[in-house]
């Protein structure tokens, strides 16, 4: 058992002291999570990887932590409040940009994780929200992979899955992703 899952079950059963122990423990790997998250968006950037930690630690219940299962459990939740974060950033600058003009982009056509126009992550994330809502786990997967830049075999350890189920679920979700985009391409 890892000390990150020891401080949570700690945590949960009332240890007031926790929080503060396990912010310690992560932050460097959610650093690390962030900035390579960060290092792959366009230049000219004014969000930085700690600031993106700072909100997604802050996202998550600051010091007064809610009850995580595990580890994997916490790093699945902070993969979803960077990607929130994220989309939600480039939501807003979106709508301060005059006539939209969103056009959607085929998954296959962009190599990930990369940089990517504001309107083609919103693309990505309004297919993984249908993806959702079809398979949990493959949306799992794809959060870790293409917004936290995790590797199939680092999100299949922090899924607690195998590494051939995660790289299936990989598979089958790049190509469910695809064809949503080009279906809200075509208008069908």
């Amino acid at each position: 058992m890892s000390e990150v899952t020891r401080i949570l079950e700690a945590a949960q059963q009332g240890d007031a002291a926790a929080a503060d122990k396990l912010l310690p423990l992560v932050y460097n790997e959610l650093r690390r999570l962030a900035a390579f998250k960060m290092a792959n968006e366009k230049s000219g950037q004014t969000l930085q990887a700690t600031a993106l930690v700072h909100e997604a630690w802050l996202r998550l219940g600051g010091d007064a932590q809610p009850n995580w299962q595990n580890r994997g459990h916490f790093f699945a939740a902070a993969a979803e409040a960077m990607r929130r974060i994220l989309v939600e950033r480039a939501r807003r600058k979106r709508s301060l940009k005059l006539g939209g003009n969103l056009e959607r982009v085929e998954l296959d056509a962009v190599q990930l994780p990369s940089a990517m126009p504001d309107d083609e992550l919103l693309a990505v994330d309004d297919a993984l929200d249908r993806l959702a809502m079809v398979d949990t786990r493959a949306a799992q997967v794809v959060k870790l992979c293409f917004f936290v830049g995790l590797t199939q075999k680092e999100a299949a350890c922090e899924l607690g899955i195998s590494v051939g189920t995660a790289e299936r679920l990989w598979g089958f979700a790049r190509a469910w992703l695809l064809r949503e985009m080009r279906k809200q391409k075509c208008g069908t």
